[in-house]
C-alpha cells in the first residue's frame, strides 16, 4: 500500500488540475481498498487521470485502482471478459487479440483505464457503435461501508443503466465484465481537403462510410477538412474517390506538428482492430500531452447546422485550438450518457493549455451549440449550468435516486458531482 501526505502534489494527466486530497492511497488488494473506504469520510477514485476537470478530486481520500491485482479473465463461451478497473484499453486489446477476440470499439487513446472511461461516457466512433460503457454487463464496487457489491444487467435490470456511467459516485469500481466479439481487422485511410459544403450535404453518409470515422479541422482553413476512415477489412467496399477528398500520401498525426509515427498505421494497411481503432499507439505519448479538452454531443441529424454555427465563431476558436474532431456515436439507454436515447455527433476540441484564454471560447462554443441541446462530456472542460443539465437528461431524477440509495451520506460525491447532479 502507498499512502502519501498532503505535501505530495499530484496532478491529472494534463497538469491543469492539482488534486486537493488530504491523502492518496494506492492499495494493492481489494481487502486493503475496502479498509481504506470504510475508514474514510470522503473518497474519490483516480484511474489514468485523463480527465480535464475536477471530477476525480476530493478533499478527503483519493484512491488509485491502478495497483490492484490485474484481472484478465476471458469467458469465450459467454463472449465476456472480466477486467480489473485500472486496466488500460491498450493492455486489454493486446490480451483479447491474442485470444482471438475484440471489443466492439475503443476510444482514440489506448492509454485510458476501462473503469474511468466507462464511468464518464467516453466513446469511440461509428454510427453503429455505442459509447464504451454500453458493453459493460457487470461491475464490482466497494460501497460506502467497505462492502464489496456485485451489480449486473441480469440481476439489476433497468437500474443497471444508471450504475456504470455513474461518475464514480456509487463506489470504487474494482472490476468490470465486458461483452466481446470475434477479432477483426481494420484498414485506415486518411483523406484531405474535403469540402465543407460536401461534408454538410453528406455528413451522415460520410460518418457511415466506415466502421469508425473521424473528421478533423483546425478551423483556420475555411471549408477544408481531413477524414480518417477506419473500415473492417472483411466488409471493405471503399475506393480512393472519397467525396472529393484527396488520399493522404504518408501517415499523419491528428494533431498538427506531431509526428505521424505516433499515430496508428494508415495508408490502407490492414491490421488488428486494437492497432487501428485508436488514433494513437500505446507506446507513445497520446495526442500532444500538453493540452486541454472539451467535447459536446448533440443529435446526429443536427450535425451540419451545428458545424455551421461553430464556423461562425471559428475566429475565436482557432487561436486557442490545436485540433478539433467530429465523430458519430450510436444512441443508448444509459441514464446520464451524453448519447442517451439519440444517435449523436460529438464535437471535440483539443485546446492549448491556457485556461484563462480558453474560458470565453468554451462559453462561446456552448452558446453556439445550446440550440441543439448539446451535452458536455463529463470528464472534460465545460461550464454548462446544472439547471440546463436537468433539461438534457430525462433520467436525471432516477440517477439522483440511485445515488441516495447506494451512498446516502455522499461519501463518493465531491464538489463537482454535488454541484452538477444536485443530489
Amino acid at each position: 500500500m502507498t499512502t502519501d501526505p498532503t505535501t505530495v502534489e499530484r496532478t491529472n494527466w494534463a497538469g491543469n488540475v492539482t488534486f486537493s486530497a488530504a491523502r492518496f492511497h494506492g492499495p494493492t488488494s481489494v481487502p486493503e481498498l475496502q479498509r481504506i473506504v470504510a475508514g474514510a469520510r470522503a473518497v474519490r477514485t483516480l484511474g489514468s487521470g485523463h480527465s480535464f476537470n475536477r471530477i476525480a478530486d476530493t478533499a478527503g481520500d483519493l484512491v488509485s485502482v491502478s495497483g490492484l491485482p490485474t484481472v484478465l479473465e476471458l469467458d469465450s463461451a459467454a463472449g465476456q471478459v472480466k477486467v480489473s478497473a485500472g486496466t488500460r484499453y491498450g493492455e486489454l486489446g493486446r490480451f483479447l487479440q491474442r485470444q482471438g477476440f475484440a471489443l466492439h470499439n475503443t476510444g482514440s487513446l489506448p492509454h485510458i483505464s476501462v473503469a474511468g472511461a466507462s464511468a464518464t461516457g467516453t466513446h469511440g466512433s461509428g454510427v453503429g457503435n455505442g459509447n464504451l460503457a454500453t458493453i459493460v454487463s457487470a461491475i464490482e464496487i466497494v460501497g460506502p461501508g467497505g462492502d464489496l457489491v456485485s451489480l449486473s444487467r441480469r440481476a439489476d435490470g433497468e437500474p443497471f443503466n444508471g450504475m456504470v456511467l455513474a461518475l464514480g459516485a456509487l463506489g470504487v469500481m474494482t472490476s468490470l465484465t465486458l461483452e466481446v466479439v470475434p477479432t477483426f481487422d481494420i484498414r485506415q485511410d486518411v483523406f484531405e481537403e474535403l469540402n465543407a459544403t460536401t461534408l454538410d450535404e453528406h455528413f451522415q453518409e460520410i460518418m457511415a462510410s466506415g466502421y469508425s470515422v473521424s473528421v478533423f479541422t483546425d478551423w483556420t482553413t475555411p471549408g477544408r477538412y481531413q477524414v480518417w476512415r477506419k473500415s473492417r477489412v472483411d466488409a471493405f467496399t471503399g475506393t480512393d474517390d472519397f467525396f472529393g477528398g484527396i488520399p493522404a500520401a504518408v501517415d499523419v498525426n491528428p494533431v498538427p506538428g506531431m509526428p505521424g509515427e505516433n499515430a496508428t498505421a494508415q495508408l490502407g494497411v490492414p491490421g488488428p482492430w486494437n492497432e487501428r481503432l485508436p488514433h494513437f499507439r500505446l507506446e507513445f505519448t497520446p495526442s500532444s500531452g500538453d493540452e486541454l479538452q472539451a467535447e459536446y454531443l448533440l443529435p446526429l441529424a443536427q450535425a451540419a447546422a451545428a458545424r455551421q454555427a461553430l464556423e461562425e465563431i471559428s475566429s475565436l476558436i482557432a487561436p486557442v485550438l490545436m485540433i478539433s474532431e467530429f465523430r458519430a456515436i450510436a444512441g443508448d439507454d444509459l441514464w446520464i450518457s451524453p448519447s442517451h436515447r439519440q444517435d449523436s455527433v460529438a464535437f471535440h476540441f483539443t485546446f492549448r493549455p491556457d485556461p484563462v484564454a480558453l474560458a470565453p471560447v468554451t462559453a462561446a462554443i456552448e452558446a453556439a451549440l445550446a440550440p441543439f441541446g448539446a451535452r458536455p462530456h463529463w470528464g472534460k472542460v465545460f461550464a454548462t449550468a446544472p439547471e440546463v443539465l436537468d433539461t438534457l437528461y430525462p433520467r436525471m431524477d432516477d440517477f439522483r435516486g440511485l445515488l441516495r440509495t447506494y451512498d446516502p451520506a455522499g461519501k463518493f460525491r465531491n464538489e463537482l458531482v454535488e454541484r452538477l447532479i444536485r443530489v
